[in-house]
């Protein structure tokens, strides 16, 4: 594919709008694809302000910025107008403090985190390295907080941390949320398996009750409560002082302090769990699910919001 000079000259006004600008599939605040989400987890980790550009929304976009680049997948990420690269090279540059230098901030933390390993634990991990010349243990903890475990040679940059005569080598993100992080072994239908207590990984979605939720309104607690279905059913019925869960709304609530109380809802509390989800990986720490939807609500609460 060849760029036209008018496509040029409009990819070269976003990339030179501001000093970071992300090529990425999806949203800063709902990536649509796990190399966009863990190159906004790294960005994120480091900024407070860059743009994103959805190229799902601008399909010439999305081809033109390969070409323009010479990169063939998406993310790219553009630091003062320069390529930097896809989700692999920012990871790189982030675990050897390169990112860091190119945005001009302080170096990361490579201090080794403290853990903890049972002895089952560190047995097993040592049985997996046996016979493995020249392999080490890694773990890695993505941006949903699941821990993975995978044998592999080190690369030279990881942080390690050791305890009970193991080694366990990290990249940076994932050693500053393994601070304090316990390893033991849990038996189950499966097999074996790992069971990891990380007190860094945020609480769980909480499922609010109907009435609970009467309650916290009626009390005058501060709830920011979205409404997550679409436009057409919102129109059937709604919560009174339901927001819905659009640009805006997506909008308000990045702008809300880490600790609000948000509460989502839908017909029956299913796709509103993905929204909690969601928000609750973004570190949001008071986070609750409306148990049976607006459908409780009607049977429980006000008969006459309608129902479907």
């Amino acid at each position: 594919m060849s760029l036209s000079e008018a496509e040029r000259e409009a990819i070269e006004s976003v990339i030179q709008s501001d000093r970071v600008v992300l090529f990425m599939k999806g949203t800063r605040t709902q990536p649509q694809c796990g190399f966009s989400a863990t190159t906004i987890g790294i960005l994120d980790a480091i900024l407070s302000d860059y743009t994103t550009v959805n190229v799902l929304e601008h399909p010439e976009v999305r081809e033109g910025i390969k070409t323009y680049s010479n990169w063939p997948t998406i993310p790219q990420l553009y630091i003062e107008n320069e390529f930097m690269g896809g989700c692999d090279v920012v990871k790189q540059m982030f675990n050897t403090g390169a990112l860091h230098e190119a945005l001009g901030v302080e170096a990361p933390d490579r201090t080794p985190p403290t853990i903890s390993l049972s002895d089952a634990a560190a047995r097993t991990i040592r049985n997996a390295t046996e016979g493995n010349s020249g392999m080490s243990v890694h773990l890695s903890i993505d941006a949903r907080w699941q821990h993975n475990f995978n044998l592999g040679p080190a690369e030279g940059h990881e942080v390690k941390a050791s305890d009970n005569g193991v080694e366990i080598l990290m990249d940076v993100a994932t050693a500053q949320k393994a601070k304090g992080l316990s390893i033991d072994m849990t038996e189950t239908l499966q097999g074996s398996g790992f069971s990891i207590d990380n007190p860094n990984a945020p609480p769980p979605v909480t499922q609010l009750s109907v009435r609970d939720l009467k309650d916290a309104l009626d009390e005058g607690e501060e709830v920011h409560l979205y409404d997550v279905r679409p436009p057409l059913e919102r129109e059937k019925a709604s919560i009174t002082g339901g927001r819905p869960m659009d640009e805006d709304g997506m909008t308000e609530i990045d702008a809300l302090p880490r600790d609000a109380m948000l509460v989502f809802y839908c017909h029956t509390g299913q796709r509103s769990q993905g929204a909690a989800e969601n928000y609750r990986l973004q570190g949001f720490g008071n986070v609750h699910n409306l148990a049976g939807g607006i459908s409780a609500w009607s049977a429980e609460i006000d008969e006459s919001v309608p129902r479907y």
